[in-house]
């Protein structure tokens, strides 16, 4: 059986993938993600699909769980958009930003947040981070890629954006067999400065990090400021451009250092330091975080508060026992 819904303005056939037998129950309890050993592949012709297109995915008895996209490519096989039957198209794309968009100008002051977080705001394979009158995106998978125009033009129509970075150069897109490229559109700024509260950072968005800063953790860090930070000393491991130790500076911290293998990115935070004010208070190291724990006990330096926010460790199934036993060494290093 095949599906005819509207898509992109027109009557189209929507294929289906059947799940194989009890396969459908974590679909139902939630889960958007429908992996490639959960499909039937004798009732469905997964491996002819192009990645990206839009299906409909049945139980083994017929009943449909939800529509959303597929790639054969990938163990993720097929990212779930909607449950409720409404068609995936420019409409619902615009419902979504609008809705996200909403729920971000109520939480934040000012125009600098992570306004598109995939399957968190319903658009798997999609991030977005704003820079006020900046946008950085990040598209991840084949099924968000086929959007990309129609995303750009919502995203630059809804924020009033004066240009859009895009970093589409993640490993995740080598999963889905995407090619790796970074584009701008618009005229950038000659600097970009993110407010976070009171502390500001100049980044780098079309060379920097992911999408230039870490809003993901933006939240985790103002729960960091406590009155207990006033008169601490901090030291700040992995500090990329310092976003947790010049916010610790800002609430009173008295000594701030600053630890990253990157001395561009330390170079950055130093600027950034300056910007927010605190530069007196921050100093910086330049070295691999396990080496400089163990040179800061040899000379008996003791901080009453230590960060300890280091890149992923174990990206894949496989990485796990490394991952965690590095986990268990940084972690150890800093409490001592």
């Amino acid at each position: 059986m095949l599906y005819y819904e509207r898509f992109l303005g027109r009557v189209t056939v929507v294929r289906e993938v059947i799940l194989r037998k009890n396969e459908e129950r974590r679909v139902k309890s939630g889960h958007c993600w429908v992996y490639s050993n959960e499909i039937d592949t004798e009732k469905t012709a997964l491996k002819t699909m192009p990645a990206g297109e839009p299906v409909v995915v049945l139980s083994a008895r017929g009943q449909k769980l939800g529509s959303g996209y597929v790639n054969p490519h990938s163990l993720i096989s097929v990212r779930l958009l909607t449950r409720s039957g409404a068609n995936f198209g420019p409409s619902l794309l615009r419902e979504r930003l609008v809705s996200a968009l909403n729920w971000r100008e109520q939480r934040y002051g000012e125009p600098f947040y992570r306004w598109v977080h995939a399957e968190g705001d319903a658009l798997p394979g999609l991030i977005v981070d704003r820079y006020d009158d900046v946008l950085v995106g990040q598209i991840n998978t084949a099924g968000m890629e086929r959007w990309k125009d129609t995303l750009q033009g919502l995203l630059l129509e809804l924020s009033g954006a004066k240009a859009l970075v895009w970093h589409n150069d993640t490993p995740a897109r080598g999963v889905e067999q995407l090619p790796s490229y970074r584009e701008t559109h618009g005229e950038l700024p000659e600097q970009i400065t993110v407010h976070e509260g009171a502390a500001r950072f100049a980044i780098d968005v079309e060379a920097g990090q992911k999408t230039g800063w870490f809003y993901d953790q933006r939240d985790n860090r103002e729960r960091f400021l406590s009155p207990a930070i006033k008169g601490a000393r901090v030291l700040d491991l992995y500090a990329y451009l310092g976003g947790w130790g010049i916010g610790a500076a800002l609430a009173g911290a008295s000594e701030v250092l600053l630890v990253d293998q990157s001395q561009r990115a330390l170079d950055a935070a130093n600027a950034s330091a300056r910007l927010s004010g605190v530069a007196d208070s921050v100093q910086t190291r330049c070295g691999d975080a396990l080496q400089v724990l163990r040179d800061l006990r040899q000379s008996g330096e003791v901080f009453d508060w230590v960060v300890v926010d280091p890149p992923a460790f174990i990206k894949r199934k496989k990485d796990a026992g490394d991952g965690i036993r590095q986990y268990r060494v940084v972690n150890q290093a800093a409490m001592q």
